[in-house]
């Protein structure tokens, strides 16, 4: 549980610690995590069950093949264990899963484990410049909107973030791949011409500038929404901060301005702003999904696609079970990074 001293007390940093003493942070994060393991149970319960539930179930690869069988169908379900209940199922699945073994991926016939792992760097390349350039842009857009409030600044911002936050994704991608890749703009004796996909023209030589290239368009796609939100909620975290008395009397004691809004504002203002950058962190994933699509990045969010179209039950539940982890351990990030924003935090 996550509680606040007043001012007037001692803050958590200025007790001396005692030798041999754990560290309440340390034990916060053990409790925690403890206490998030029969949430991820139940999660992967109700995740198993309805993948059992759906038409076919984990054999519609198989169903889709005409020239197979009910008596191939049948010996399927025995040699799978699919004939078994569906408790029984999950108990089998579960114990593979804590050996490390998350099953058969049959639409890449490879270990699920492997097929994630092969498309993870893809996807953390692109998730990590899409995050950087949202929260750098987006806290930027946000202190820049409540310092010059009701400005042609802040309504120029306040604009872009309802047209961030309500562009559809797939349709954006495809006016900017059409705009900057399929036409191509041509100005000042330039004509200047992106790749529409893939990760590299040639994958297996590293070119920095080529991947750069590669990077424009599906990070602007990714970051067009976070931004928005980013931007709105400092904002209005900004402007309560900006009214404090603390921020008055800085400013009477003869500070800079800058120094005011940077030194002793921004890093207030970010602790409202934390919960929504951490928790973001799991949507840039499935935003992922549309965004890699599109422009064929060879990447997680491609592979969940395929995988659904063919229903790789395996394939699914790794996937699906990793961003459950996401969810989970961004969330107690968030919590632990409000110990550094704020002393007055203090952990029981």
């Amino acid at each position: 549980m996550r509680t606040h001293q007043g001012t007037s007390g001692l803050g958590r940093n200025s007790r001396r610690p005692v030798p041999g003493e754990v560290p309440p942070l340390l034990t916060y994060v053990v409790r925690r995590t403890l206490q998030n393991i029969p949430l991820l149970l139940l999660v992967s319960i109700v995740l198993f069950t309805i993948l059992q539930e759906a038409p076919g179930g984990p054999l519609t690869p198989y169903l889709q093949n005409p020239h197979i069988t009910q008596a191939d169908i049948e010996r399927l379900k025995h040699n799978l264990g699919l004939d078994q209940p569906v408790y029984i199922q999950y108990f089998h699945w579960l114990w593979q899963v804590l050996q490390g073994d998350f099953g058969w991926s049959m639409s890449n016939s490879e270990p699920v484990t492997q097929a994630i792992l092969d498309r993870m760097p893809a996807t953390l390349e692109l998730m990590g410049c899409a995050y950087a350039f949202s929260i750098a842009i987006g806290v930027l857009f946000g202190i820049i909107s409540a310092v010059r409030q009701y400005s042609w600044l802040d309504y120029l911002i306040t604009t872009f973030a309802f047209f961030g936050q309500s562009m559809p994704v797939f349709w954006f991608a495809l006016m900017l791949q059409l705009a900057f890749s399929v036409n191509g703009i041509t100005g000042f004796g330039y004509h200047i011409s992106l790749p529409s996909a893939g990760i590299a023209t040639n994958p297996d030589a590293f070119d920095l500038g080529d991947r750069v290239q590669h990077l424009i368009l599906p990070v602007i796609v990714l970051s067009l929404a976070f931004i928005a939100s980013f931007s709105r909620f400092m904002r209005s975290s900004m402007l309560e901060v900006i009214r404090t008395d603390y921020m008055r009397t800085a400013a009477a004691k003869g500070v800079s301005r800058r120094a005011v809004i940077l030194k002793h504002g921004l890093k207030n203002a970010l602790i409202p702003l934390v919960t929504i950058i951490a928790l973001s962190l799991p949507g840039l994933v499935s935003g992922a999904v549309v965004t890699e699509t599109i422009f064929a990045w060879p990447g997680m969010g491609r592979l969940f696609i395929n995988a659904l179209g063919q229903f790789d039950f395996a394939l699914l539940m790794g996937y699906m079970l990793l961003v459950s982890c996401l969810v989970i351990t961004c969330n107690l990030l968030a919590d632990i990074c409000y110990a550094w924003l704020d002393p007055r935090v203090k952990y029981t």
